[in-house]
Formats: C-alpha cells, sequence, structure tokens
C-alpha cells in the first residue's frame, strides 16, 4: 500500500474515532440532563475513542513526514567536506581521535566548523539539522514562534510602537509638526542550555550502534523538554522568558506595561461556565485583531483539549474538528490547535489557554554552534559528552498592547 493510501485511510479511522467520541458525548449529554448512572463508563469511553482519534493523527504525522523526505542527490565539494566531517567526528565519538578533526581545521575547515576557545569541537551540521529537527517534534511551541539565529549573545529586536500623528488642513493653512513614531528596544534574555548523555566504550565500539544518531536524539530529548517548559514559564533568569512569565490584564488599551497580556476570564474559578462554555473561547477569539486572527492557533494541554472538543455552539455544532486530509491539522472554532504539555494545568487563576500568533507574538533566538566535548574520564566507565548551545527568547509585539497573544484566565 503506497504512503497516500495509508494516509487517506488513517484519516477515515481518525474520523471514525471522532464520530464515536461525538456520540459518545451526546450520550453523556443526554444522561446528564436525565440524571441517569452510569456517566463514569461514558466518560471512560470517550477518553479511549479520543486518545485513539490522537493515535491515528501522530501516524497520519509519521507517514507525511516519510513522503515528504529529500531523495539522494549528487554531493558538492561542500556537501563532501561536510561528509568528511561528520565521519571524523563520528570517530572523535567513539575513539576519542581528534586526527581527522585537527586534518579538517589545517585546510581552514574549522573556521566555520572546528573547534573554539573554549574546548571542544562544533557538532556537524547534519547533526545539528538532526537535532533541531526532533526539537520542533518534541517542543511545540519553537515550531510556530519567530526563530532568530545570532553569531552574538548580545542581540537586540526592534519594535516599531507607532504613534506617528496627522491632521487635516485647509489648503493655505500652517503645518504644524504631528508626533513621531517610536521604537523600542527588546533584548531576549539567554541562557546556556546543557546535556550530558552518557555512554559506555563497548556501545560505542559497537559497528551497529550510530553514535552519531545516539547523540543527536539523546540531547534532542533533553533541550526540548527544558525549551517547552522555558518558552512558556520561563523566568528569564539564565533562561527565556516564556510568553506566560508576566503578568496579565484585562485591560485593552496602552497602560499595559512591557509583557502584560490581556486576558478573558472564564467567570468560574478554575473551570469553564456550567451552560454555553464555547462562549468564553468565542469571546478570546473576539479580542484579537483581525491582522493576527488570519495566522492564529490555540496553545493548551491535551487534558484541556479533550474537555473542550466536547462543546458545542449554540446551534448544537461541535466546534472541534478532527483531521480531515493530509496537511490539514485539527481546529477549534476552524483555528489550529497546538498541544503543549507545559501549558499550565485548569485551576483557579491559571492560564491554561493562548490564543495568538506566535510568530508575531514570541521571538526563539539561538546562537549559532551546538557544542559538544568529549569526556571519557570524569565517569568510568562511562564516556561522557558535554553538548551545550546559547538560546533565548522573549515576547515581541508587546511594548504597546500586547496584540498578537491572548490568553484565557480561569477565574471569576
Amino acid at each position: 500500500m503506497s504512503d497516500l493510501s495509508q494516509i487517506h485511510e488513517a484519516i477515515e479511522t481518525a474520523n471514525r474515532a471522532f464520530e464515536a467520541f461525538k456520540g459518545l458525548n451526546d450520550q453523556r449529554l443526554q444522561k446528564l440532563e436525565q440524571g441517569e448512572a452510569g456517566l463514569g463508563d461514558k466518560l471512560a469511553a470517550m477518553h479511549q475513542a479520543y486518545d485513539e482519534m490522537l493515535g491515528v493523527k501522530a501516524s497520519i504525522d509519521a507517514l507525511e513526514a516519510r513522503m515528504n523526505r529529500p531523495a539522494a542527490a549528487y554531493l558538492s565539494d561542500a556537501e563532501q567536506l561536510a561528509q568528511h566531517h561528520k565521519e571524523a567526528f563520528g570517530q572523535y565519538l567513539r575513539k576519542g581521535s581528534e586526527l581527522g578533526l585537527r586534518e579538517l581545521e589545517s585546510k581552514a575547515y574549522a573556521a566555520s566548523t572546528g573547534g573554539g576557545a573554549d574546548g571542544g569541537y562544533a557538532i556537524p551540521k547534519v547533526i545539528d539539522r538532526s537535532i533541531e529537527a526532533l526539537a520542533v517534534n518534541l517542543s511545540p511551541i519553537r515550531s510556530i514562534a519567530s526563530v532568530q539565529e545570532v553569531v552574538t549573545p548580545d542581540f537586540h529586536k526592534l519594535v516599531n510602537v507607532r504613534g506617528t500623528g496627522s491632521g487635516w488642513v485647509g489648503e493655505v493653512a500652517a503645518r504644524p509638526a504631528t508626533s513621531t513614531s517610536g521604537l523600542a528596544d527588546i533584548k531576549p534574555p539567554m541562557g546556556e542550555l546543557y546535556a550530558n548523555p552518557q555512554a559506555t566504550q563497548q556501545m560505542l565500539d559497537d559497528v551497529f550502534f550510530d553514535a552519531e544518531q545516539w547523540l543527536a536524539e539523546e540531547v534532542a530529548i533533553e533541550f526540548a523538554r527544558a525549551e517547552g517548559a522555558a518558552f512558556i514559564v520561563g523566568d528569564g533568569v539564565n533562561k527565556p522568558s516564556g510568553f506566560l512569565a508576566g503578568t496579565t490584564a484585562t485591560t485593552d488599551d496602552a497602560t499595559r506595561n512591557f509583557g502584560v497580556l490581556q486576558h478573558v476570564v472564564t467567570g468560574v474559578a478554575g473551570g469553564f461556565p456550567a451552560t454555553n462554555p464555547a462562549d468564553v473561547l468565542i469571546a478570546l477569539v473576539g479580542k484579537m485583531k483581525a491582522a493576527y486572527r488570519a495566522n492564529a492557533r490555540f496553545v493548551m494541554s491535551k487534558a484541556l483539549l479533550f474537555e473542550v472538543a466536547s462543546f458545542k455552539d449554540t446551534s448544537g455544532r461541535y466546534i472541534f474538528n478532527p483531521i480531515s486530509a493530509p496537511g490539514v491539522p485539527q481546529t477549534l472554532m476552524n483555528y489550529p490547535i497546538l498541544e503543549a504539555e507545559d501549558m499550565p494545568a485548569k485551576a483557579a487563576n491559571s492560564l491554561s489557554i493562548a490564543f495568538g500568533d506566535f510568530r508575531r507574538g514570541y521571538l526563539i533566538v539561538d546562537r549559532i554552534g551546538t557544542r559538544v566535548i568529549r569526556d571519557p574520564f570524569s565517569n568510568k566507565p562511562y564516556v561522557g559528552f558535554y553538548t551545550v548551545k546559547r538560546l533565548g527568547g522573549a515576547l515581541i509585539n508587546s511594548v504597546i498592547n500586547s496584540e498578537a497573544i491572548k490568553v484565557l484566565k480561569f477565574a471569576a
């Protein structure tokens, strides 16, 4: 069976699972209205149907990724040089041999990929890219935010806060000066993110053990776990400042200070209103300007997504739509949804749902180059690979009005 056929079959399976979910939810609502027993069993069945749909969605994503793999092509001189670097780096990981890397340095290749003043060798670009690709899958905020690569830790972002004035005058009337736009200087907090995976020398000597891929996967998992939390709730101390790190306000004007997002309350501490719960999500979307709504999406945890998937509008239609075709994401009120398990759990005064254009609202700053130092001495019989990168993050478009991102606050 072709990949495309498998994708279509998986989508049909997901749709059937969601139809089962809707049927069970309708029965749950009917029993709730009638006060009948057995709601616990219905709820458990709903969870199972929803989890089946999510499992099918993961299979669809994997199939689509497999179809999008580029075909092998003739290697250019630069690509051959990069391949030599990858092979030499593999010898460094397995044997600690620096001969190949030093030979590349002698050819001036180290100007961009070799050792640095702080020791160690740069991870080859092929491995470095695989780390980033895996990090996108595990740290979803990176996949929707704006990402900027920099070569210096002293990075600044300028934001136009507008403010230019204008006026109407007659043909020969005087033209007095008007107010002028301003630029705000944002410096995203940065820190060093490190991982120190360990392997035995026997593992490295095994010809069937892909040391490069293992290093990439181990580092990606550790980096993604830390990134996922920092981009959402990081306090900005030696780490990024998360988009939920600051305070929020209900006002929708220029009185909010830098980093203060606008929130919409649910009306119930730690929950949704009992009647018409979808209305608070509509209110959240309604606070967003049209220019940002065009590329906006919801961000929430899986548990909360399961809850809102059962909401209906005033016409009795479900506001959640599962995946329906290859490349078409699941949506809530026709806006894409991103599941982020680092979003706060639903509780009194929690900010558990965000909505906005994160490409324009949040900036991730990556210092170019992920470095690794091989350490066969500190923890014998293991060989450690101390891997480090520098990155930061902060809200942008947030000096005046914090327009690009809004949040739902579970408060009275």
